[in-house]
């Protein structure tokens, strides 16, 4: 039966999984899992009943890791990827301000992608090219799912565009990096006072690089909360707003924070951030390239996705809302200037296909209708061929905000706003297959980092798969090692 559910920008994970389902979603990927705290990421998968779960392991501060790459042996990293992939039950790689979590255990961030941090002589720029490396010849669905390097600085675009021009094209079926949230890594200026956008020298880099594809990470106006693995980044975001702050430091692994956000209309650098996504969608000339998405809850939280899909729908819409921000964000923005609409197509790629390819899901039969897809259908109350979402938004995004029916795998889960259907949750990860020479179980280096550092011993660091991962999809992989 049903359970009690609360919270707005962070519900229960029973409240999560009602408000997808009632939205149409039927699978989610959490965007960044300490590999050490990765039991509790899955109890809260275990009850997310109604959606497939697949979850994105990081690796920004691992020191075995970045201690191989430091020395050059990449294979010895894919091996060490492979192993903690398999241990906490995780489907993909993901970097959070890659290297930032170790300047961040001695209080400071890094600056540049180029610059080599201290302890390991090695720069974000060679851990990252190292990484994609490493990912290819483990043969993973995704691509490494890459959080930039100075996420919310002005003139952070720099960046962004020098770590796309990092990525080679190693992969036919999908992009070779993942770029995410970019809007709050499109930002120009010297700091706040000439703050601006500059999604079109982004959104410019993305058309000429089809290897990458990156997701918006929307800011919506109101309150919410932000949560991330960029210890220092929340930490400067706590100094701005003077609220509520808690950070973390996850052993030889990462970092984190959170802390509550109030997203205001007459701000102008709210504003610009609000501009700036909707204008990444817009300029990004292949939908497949640039995904909808709230980096939720840190834009906002997900139950926002209707009235974005409004606003990139209509450009009447855009006008109305822009009436009503700050008035200076004309001056440092290029939304008012955009045309752009789009289709209801290109919206099915945005929130459902697009995904599905990017994370490599498309073979296991999610983000299409073709022959053995599973069934997941989300039938929404509207009639394309009757509306016109660029004057009737306001019906787009009633219709967005509940579907008619959810179905998942052929079982109908929910109708108008009443949900039918229990215990239907799966949980995809990756078990690459690697030579013996690679298998870092019995490793003596990873032995004694465990025996010196950890809190936890060797052995009872592996998620127990029969007891915490609900119905099981372990994917196997061919390895290149």
């Amino acid at each position: 039966g049903m359970r009690a559910v609360s919270g707005y920008s962070i519900p229960t994970s029973y409240g999560n999984s009602y408000r997808y389902a009632l939205m149409g979603y039927t699978t989610l990927t959490e965007g960044a899992m300490a590999p050490l705290e990765a039991r509790h990421t899955h109890e809260e998968f275990r009850h997310t009943p109604l959606q497939d779960g697949l979850v994105l392991t990081l690796f920004d501060g691992d020191w075995e890791v970045m201690r191989a790459i430091a020395n050059g042996d990449v294979k010895r990293a894919a091996g060490l990827i492979a192993w903690r992939l398999n241990a906490v039950k995780g489907y993909g790689v993901k970097l959070t301000n890659p290297l930032g979590a170790e300047m961040w255990s001695w209080g400071k961030n890094v600056e540049c992608i180029r610059k080599p941090i201290p302890t390991f002589d090695l720069s974000p720029a060679e851990f990252i090219t190292g990484m994609i490396e490493a990912n290819e010849m483990l043969g993973l669905p995704h691509s490494i799912h890459l959080h930039c390097n100075n996420l919310g600085k002005p003139g952070n675009y720099t960046c962004t565009i020098g770590t796309m021009g990092l990525v080679p094209d190693l992969n036919e079926k999908r992009q070779t990096a993942y770029l995410t949230h970019v809007q709050f890594h499109s930002y120009g200026g010297s700091g706040w006072n000439d703050f601006c956008s500059k999604s079109e020298p982004v959104a410019n880099m993305v058309n000429r690089r089809p290897q990458v594809t990156i997701d918006m990470g929307q800011v919506m106006f109101g309150r919410t909360t932000t949560m991330t693995a960029d210890g220092p980044m929340e930490f400067n975001l706590y100094r701005l707003h003077q609220d509520k702050w808690s950070n973390h430091d996850v052993e030889m692994e990462t970092a984190s924070g959170v802390i509550p956000v109030m997203y205001r209309r007459k701000n102008l650098v709210n504003s610009i951030m609000w501009a700036i996504g909707l204008e990444l969608a817009l300029l990004v000339e292949n939908q497949w390239q640039c995904l909808l998405t709230t980096d939720n809850p840190n834009g906002a939280p997900f139950v926002k996705y209707p009235e974005i899909i409004g606003l990139l729908m209509s450009k009447e819409y855009r006008e109305k809302e822009f009436a009503t921000v700050h008035k200076s964000t004309e001056k440092r923005t290029c939304l008012s200037a955009l045309d752009r609409e789009l289709g209801f197509e290109e919206i099915a790629v945005m929130t459902r296909a697009g995904q599905a390819r990017a994370l490599g899901l498309d073979q296991f039969g999610k983000g299409h209708l073709g022959v053995g897809a599973d069934a997941d259908i989300a039938v929404y109350p509207i009639r394309p061929d009757r509306i016109d979402p660029s004057k009737q938004y306001a019906e787009i995004i009633r219709g967005f905000a509940q579907t008619k029916f959810t179905m998942k795998g052929g079982i109908l889960v929910s109708r108008d706003d009443v949900i039918l259907a229990d215990d239907l949750n799966r949980t995809f990860w990756c078990s690459p297959k690697v030579p013996a020479a690679y298998d870092m179980s019995h490793d003596p280096e990873l032995v004694s980092v465990f025996e010196k550092y950890y809190t936890v011993r060797m052995e009872n660091y592996p998620v127990d798969e029969k007891y915490y991962i609900k119905r099981s999809m372990k994917i196997e992989t061919e390895t290149k090692l």
